[in-house]
């Protein structure tokens, strides 16, 4: 068994092709295929469904992938352990990110990627449970995620500024003479959200409900960019965080801040603090507090 065969592994899982896996790992096919064969002769484990495609992992496969990426986490966090040692700071830095937060978060990689420029960044998506999860295994460096109902004394911490929460809209298809809207005008209005399951998107139909308003659905999505796409098509309006960059993208895009709103939780970049910890994870945690320093809200979490 060799680091590569778990990569190539690792690859499959994602792709779910065995010539997508193949090409995204810069092998061949048949090469793929054997070094997974050979995992599975080493093993005495069938890893996979055999067909005449990737018909899916086995009950035993599915354990080994997540096994495996924890061993090839480990590996990469040991090679810029090494490097770190040698006075150079290079490797990935793994970030996961709730998508909706009152923070931009090339806030916090551009400083860093300018300080250094050898390093690697992977920006991930993620609700607040999977970011606490990945952290707490190491398979996350950092994160920024909302604690709700989470013992904070499991990680480090930065607290950052509650997201507030505006109204997003395209200058070329919705105009509005108040320039704080109401919720009764919110109720009103076509609105695009985040898939259900996502903890900004609970906050907002709380803020809804306690008012005893019903938001209007008209469009939902997992991404971000395609709720903004749909705000730029005119097809909605949707309820974003404030100072996110957002308004930044187009010059017809604007977004008003929205009274008495706030997500009934506090957002925190958050580290693992129990050994073993990276020294990727933790300069970049300490640079973090500086950057944040002047952003840090008064209140605890």
């Amino acid at each position: 068994m060799d680091i590569k065969q778990l990569k190539y592994l690792i690859a499959l899982d994602r792709t779910r092709h065995f010539g997508q896996a193949a090409a995204a790992c810069h092998i061949t096919q048949p090469t793929l295929s054997m070094r997974i064969r050979n995992l599975e002769e080493e093993l005495f484990v069938s890893l996979m469904e055999r067909g005449l495609g990737f018909d899916g992992f086995s009950a035993e496969g599915e354990g080994f992938v997540a096994w495996a990426r924890g061993l090839v986490a480990a590996h990469d966090g040991l090679e810029a352990e090494a490097a770190i040692c040698r006075g150079q700071m290079v490797g990935q830095l793994r970030v996961g990110m709730v998508p909706l937060a009152s923070l931009n978060p090339m806030q916090l990689i551009k400083p860093l990627a300018d300080k250094y420029p050898e390093l690697q960044f992977s920006l991930l998506s993620m609700t607040s449970e999977q970011i606490i999860d990945g952290v707490s295994r190491n398979q996350l460096d950092l994160g920024i995620c909302y604690l709700h109902h989470v013992d904070s004394q499991l990680f480090n911490v930065v607290w950052l500024p509650n997201t507030r929460m505006g109204l997003l809209h395209d200058k070329r298809h919705f105009q509005f003479a108040d320039a704080i809207p109401g919720w009764e005008t919110l109720a009103s209005l076509p609105l695009g959200f985040l898939t259900k399951g996502m903890y900004y998107r609970e906050s907002i139909e709380m803020s809804f409900k306690a008012k005893g308003l019903a938001p209007k659905y008209v469009f939902e999505s997992d991404s971000t960019f395609q709720i903004i796409q749909a705000v730029q098509a005119g097809i909605c309006c949707a309820i974003m965080p404030l100072n996110n960059g957002l308004e930044a993208l187009s010059d017809n895009l604007d977004i008003r801040p929205i009274a008495e709103t706030e997500v009934d939780s506090t957002l925190a970049l958050i580290m693992r603090n129990k050994e073993p910890v990276s020294s990727l994870a933790e300069k970049c945690f300490t640079d973090a507090q500086v950057i944040f320093s002047e952003r840090r809200p008064s209140a605890t979490g």
